[in-house]
């Protein structure tokens, strides 16, 4: 889109506020804390640099490390996280505290300085300010989710003042955010109003689906189900699941123009802005790097028979000695097995081939994919990624593909969960969500797609978001509000049955130890940095 073609066009704070000797008396010839504002042209490059600040791919992916989705050999501070062992110190908490607060400060400048302009309407000044505002709420909810009690900034204040700032309630943050999202949703447009050139900014549903969210962690459960109907009846844009699921993060044409995506961080190929993380997921022999991030059995544990029984019930027809066939598409879709066939659909990385990861299994030895308990390249756990394996990716795998951040598949999802939660579940519902998702997904057979009754409906719709929304960052916060941490990330994060050992866990990989402190846990540390210089930010307990 036009506006953020140009996010990688920063305005810096010297560029903002040179010097000057008088400084009632704007330069004539630089831009000034006066004169800034006043230039449209300056306006719109501000606030591409709030959207570049909003979020970023590691981000996105190194979420999936702290749960109990994948696991990572590679990256020191999901290690600690992940292991139970991190604490004030760790750089992970610090580095993360300060992008979003310098997301925070950003868009508190744009809102304190925006009015100067005199050239841009009312109605433009307005749809601009909300969009900010959107952005800093999602910032105080990524914060409010980690964090919990935060200071809640929605001023423009000094440095001095941010060195005495005292926490808000994490009630009152999510209060604020639900709040702002109610204020901007006039001001901005819908889906349906957005010119091709302004595809990705933030509108009515994005607000929608960010304020579902907010509601969500608080488990208030009428509240979202009422937002979620708002997007779902079509009055704040019309949303719809695209026809392929493997197409939505993979095919350039879809990922970026689809009926599902509320909103997604913008990535535009070879030009401004690219990610490269999938160098560092998928197999070396089409490509890959190292693997920074293997999915782990337990994952794929949770991918259904294509009959719809669970891998674990009687009579669903699951091999253990060839696991992988007759189960939910969108395990193909998403992890790459032994013996997976890697259809590189024309990409300049590598071929298309089959990928064998079994030890010993690959014709050609040595196997640069297959599973080594002495290898710092090949997968911990016997498993690659193949989800957003971008298919007109660069070499080295430069993707120009957009990140989901918002789609409407997670509202159905939302409104599942939260009818059921409410005793309100029934087949209008399941046929609008999880019938819905699992038709998209390939399912035919009536056993899948048929409501099924309320028997252990919390725990199909648990399974449902989870294999849905794998490696889009979400897992770990449903492990915090579900309290399900003390269960799914005590004891082995596994990978495939390679290890060579029957007696131990009945061959499957121990791909890492962890632990879990239900006291501690479920919220991350105040970064040390940040309490010794603001005495005001008290520790969260057990660090």
């Amino acid at each position: 889109m036009k506006i953020l073609r140009n996010i990688a066009i920063l305005f810096a704070a010297a560029a903002i506020y040179p010097g000057c000797r008088k400084l009632d008396i704007a330069p004539n010839d630089q831009y000034s804390s006066l004169n800034f504002w006043t230039t449209s042209a300056n306006v719109y490059n501000a606030l591409n640099n709030n959207y570049s600040l909003m979020y970023n791919s590691n981000l996105y992916f190194n979420l999936e490390g702290t749960s109990d989705n994948a696991y990572s050999a590679n990256n020191s501070d999901l290690l600690l996280i992940s292991s139970g062992t991190a604490n004030s110190q760790t750089p992970e908490f610090q580095n993360d505290w300060a992008f979003y607060y310098s997301g925070i400060k950003s868009c508190n400048e744009f809102l304190t300085f925006v009015d100067q302009n005199k050239t841009l309407d009312a109605a433009t000044l307005a749809r601009l300010k909300a969009e900010t505002r959107f952005i800093r709420a999602f910032e105080d909810f990524n914060l409010t989710k980690w964090y919990g009690d935060i200071p809640l900034i929605n001023t423009n204040i000094t440095e001095d003042q941010a060195k005495v700032v005292s926490k808000t309630p994490q009630a009152q943050v999510y209060q604020f955010i639900v709040s702002e999202m109610d204020a901007i949703i006039p001001a901005l447009p819908s889906k349906d109003q957005l010119s091709a050139a302004e595809n990705g900014r933030i509108t009515k549903g994005a607000a929608l689906a960010l304020k579902a969210r907010a509601l969500l962690y608080q488990s208030k459960w009428a509240d979202v189900v009422t937002t979620c109907q708002a997007l779902m009846s079509g009055t704040n844009g019309t949303y719809a699941l695209a026809p392929s699921y493997e197409a939505l993060f993979n095919d350039p044409a879809t990922n970026k123009n689809n009926s599902e995506s509320i909103l997604s961080l913008q990535y535009v190929p070879a030009t401004t802005r690219t990610w490269n993380n999938f160098w560092d997921f998928c197999p070396r022999s089409v490509g890959g790097r190292v693997n920074a991030l293997a999915p782990t059995q337990e994952l794929v544990n949770d991918y259904i028979m294509l009959n719809g029984d669970s891998i674990s019930q009687a009579g669903s027809g699951y091999d253990q000695g060839n696991p992988y066939v007759n189960r939910d598409p969108r395990l193909t879709a998403t992890v790459v097995y032994d013996k997976y066939f890697w259809n590189n659909e024309g990409n300049v990385n590598g071929p298309s081939k089959t990928i064998y990861i079994r030890p010993g299994s690959d014709p050609v030895q040595p196997g640069p994919d297959e599973y080594s308990k002495t290898s710092e390249s090949s997968s911990p756990t016997g498993y690659y990624w193949r989800k957003y394996f971008d298919y007109s990716s660069l070499a080295n795998f430069q993707s120009g593909n957009n990140l989901h951040l918002f789609r409407y598949a997670e509202i159905l999802l939302d409104y599942a969960e939260a009818q059921n939660a409410l005793g309100q579940m029934n087949a209008t519902v399941w046929n609008q969500t999880i019938g819905a998702l699992r038709a998209r997904a390939g399912f035919t057979d009536p056993n899948a797609l048929n409501y099924p009754g309320n028997t252990d409906m919390t725990v199909i719709i648990r399974r449902e978001r989870r294999v849905e929304l794998a490696m889009e960052g979400l897992r770990t916060d449903d492990i915090r509000r579900w309290k399900i941490g003390n269960v799914v990330m005590n004891g082995y994060a596994h990978g495939a049955q390679f290890s060579g050992d029957p007696t131990t866990d009945n061959g499957y990989i121990r791909a890492q130890k962890r632990q879990f402190n239900p006291q501690r846990d479920y919220l991350w540390p105040i970064p040390l940095n940040e309490t010794q210089l603001d005495k005001n930010l008290t520790q969260n307990p057990g660090y």
